[in-house]
Order: structure tokens, then sequence, then C-alpha cells
């Protein structure tokens, strides 16, 4: 089983920048693609950001330029610097990775349990 923990999040003005964490633990034995999602009220699930192994990275429209992800592979935890922040950045952000565990060659999903941002005008 494997892990994903996320921190970082908070309560900030417009404008301002957060910082999320997302550290992963457990049975693995490589992490491939990591990725920051986040749902606002009302509204569905929506991709952010994604990372892979060796650095490439994509982003939604919404954010290119604002936001930047970036990952440890030393420590398996992903990062993403979340600046120029405004009310509509407002939801609950979810870390996802891909998991291959050890002795095989198939990756897993596993999720994080959320962390909230709230941006106030």
């Amino acid at each position: 089983q494997v892990q994903l923990v996320e921190s970082g999040g908070g309560l900030v003005q417009a404008g301002g920048s957060l910082r999320l964490s997302c550290a992963a633990s457990g049975n693995i034995f490589r992490i491939n693609a990591m990725r920051w999602h986040r749902q606002a009220p009302g509204k569905q699930r929506e991709l952010v950001a994604s990372i892979i192994y060796g650095g490439s990275t994509n982003y939604a429209d919404s954010v290119k330029g604002r936001f930047t992800i970036s990952r440890d592979n030393a420590k398996n935890t992903v990062y993403l610097q979340m600046n120029s922040l405004k009310p509509e950045d407002t939801a609950v952000y979810y870390c996802n990775a891909d998991v291959r565990p050890p002795y095989s060659r198939l990756s897993e999903d596993y999720w994080g349990q959320g962390t909230q941002v709230t941006v106030s005008s």
C-alpha cells in the first residue's frame, strides 16, 4: 500500500502565494507521473498540473505562468508552487500518483486526502 499526504493549503489573499507538498510513502519502487487536481464546490475535479519522472510538465491553461509543479524523486514528493492566486483558484487540491511497486511492471493509481486552498478577494 501507498499513502499520499498533502500539506501546505490554507487561506491567502488574492495575489498571494502558497506552496503545496505531497509526500508518498509505502510500497514504492518508482513513481511515474505525479499530478495535482482540484475540485471547487459544485464543479467537477480538474487536472491542474502533471510531471513525469524525467521532469517534463504540463499545466491547465488557467494556471499557466502562475503555478509551477516540481518533484524530488529521492523523497517521493511533489510540489505545487502557486503564485498570483485568484479567488477562482479556491478549491480542494488533490495529489495523485502512478506508483510502481517493487517486483511489478504495472503501476497503481493513488490519491491523497486533499488540502483546502481558499483565496479571498
